[in-house]
């Protein structure tokens, strides 16, 4: 008897020999880009683009987790070496924000408070954040002593430590940093570009930092209505709503208390020493 030594046309071996070319011809390459994007949505890379501000051209990094960072970088090779080696993560230029983000920033520096911007935040203590959370309380056209956060967050006693964290947050203008001022009433420094960049910032929210400035040389730290006997910080709305004529400036929650007024709650004003005023 005879063997057939042919393969049998229906064996998987044989439709897997046949088919091999056509199946070669339908293979997709992934596109182009996949796997950075696919690396950014889970937070292992990061995406930059530029955003215009009152200080002049920013860049913004986010990722899938967040926002990581907002810098006055001189360029983008500068920003992509420097935030490579802070987080240890690639980056990546894109041509604009998402949409949704673009549009979250533009309202939050428009005095927006409501609108949610998410922020990564890895690696950073509990006690920046809390520092970065009370900060972002301050509204627009207001400042705040570095004293009222650390007093807002149970740690009144950490004013120089307040001062450390906000210089190290990096997403400021999200994190409205510009806001807090020395105990004094003067502006201090500034990360995003030391006190020449905390001042334009400021003058773009409606505030004079002249006057502030002049007032915390004059000794002035508190504003009274003597119609209301309300003492309150000296931006407070409520103390900006004060007539001339009816405008009392103090030294010292001290001094109000003696003269019979009592802090107001909107701005919660504290004292020198860093307590929350009764």
């Amino acid at each position: 008897m005879t063997t057939n030594h042919r393969s049998d046309p229906t064996t998987p071996s044989a439709l897997t020999d046949d088919a091999a070319p056509e199946l070669r011809d339908l293979a997709v390459h992934a596109p182009s880009g996949l796997v950075t994007s696919v690396l950014v949505e889970v937070g292992l890379a990061d995406r930059y683009a530029p955003i215009p501000s009152p200080i002049g051209r920013l860049v913004v990094a986010w990722n899938g987790l967040g926002v990581s960072a907002v810098e006055a970088a001189p360029d983008d090779a500068s920003f992509e070496t420097s935030h490579a080696a802070r987080t240890g993560r690639p980056i990546h230029r894109a041509d604009a924000l998402p949409p949704r983000l673009g549009r979250a920033i533009e309202r939050r520096l428009a005095g927006d408070r409501r609108v949610a911007i998410e922020l990564d935040l890895r690696g950073r203590t509990k006690f920046e954040r809390d520092v970065w959370r009370k900060a972002l309380e301050i509204p627009r056209g207001e400042v705040r002593p570095y004293g009222w956060i650390a007093a807002e967050i149970g740690r009144p006693k950490a004013v120089r430590a307040v001062g450390t964290a906000l210089g190290h947050n990096p997403v400021p203008l999200i994190v409205p940093c510009h806001r807090v001022v020395r105990s004094d009433g003067s502006l201090g420094q500034y990360s995003l570009g030391g006190p020449a960049n905390k001042r334009t910032i400021l003058a773009s929210e409606g505030l004079d930092p002249e006057s502030l400035e002049m007032q915390a040389r004059a000794g002035v730290r508190y504003i009274g209505s003597d119609t209301t006997r309300i003492v309150c910080l000296p931006t407070c709305s409520a103390a900006k709503r004060i007539g001339p004529t009816h405008r009392v400036p103090f030294r010292s929650l001290d001094g109000a208390a003696s003269a019979g007024y009592r802090t107001c709650r909107k701005c919660r004003p504290i004292s020198a020493a860093g307590n929350v005023a009764a």
